[in-house]
């Protein structure tokens, strides 16, 4: 058996294509701007436009609202066009009920909050921008994934 096949069916290109891009737009953003374009960070800097809750107004946060908005417009928008343009406009769907996708973002994003970032803002921004506790943050994310994955595989079978 194949394991390039195996572990990816619909081949390995786009998803290397889809890697340098996100790689060189967060590059780009810190040559040109000096920002870090984490993503969990736009989700409380959001927030601190209609929560006046004092850990959603700290100054890290309504200082940088506005390009994070922007920053994840782009990323919308840049999304949209992808698939309008290459995916086909095949909607893609899922068997998975809408309780446990709500339940699960809400997991996510409360992890990413408490880990003090996502753990793709710490691999690719955090790492890139050399900051040793996101290196930190990456080999937890990374121990903890392939203990978790390896618990459930012998689970299933």
């Amino acid at each position: 058996m194949d394991l390039t096949l195996s572990l990816f069916p619909l081949g390995w290109q786009h998803y290397l294509l889809g890697g340098l891009l996100i790689g060189a737009g967060v590059a780009l953003l810190f040559v040109f701007t000096g920002l870090i374009g984490g993503m969990s960070t736009v989700f409380s800097s959001t927030w601190s436009f209609v929560v006046q809750r004092p850990f959603f107004q700290q100054e890290r946060f309504t200082a940088s609202r506005t390009w994070r908005l922007v920053y994840a417009a782009g990323l919308v928008l840049g999304a949209l066009v992808w698939w309008l343009g290459f995916g086909g406009g095949v909607p893609e769907t899922t068997a998975v009920p809408v309780w446990q996708l709500v339940a699960g973002g809400f997991l996510v994003g409360y992890g990413a909050r408490l880990g003090n970032g996502c753990t793709s803002g710490h691999g690719i921004c955090g790492l890139g921008s050399m900051q040793w506790p996101s290196l930190l943050a990456v080999l937890t994310f990374m121990a903890t994934a392939f203990l978790t994955a390896n618990l459930t595989a012998r689970w299933m079978a």
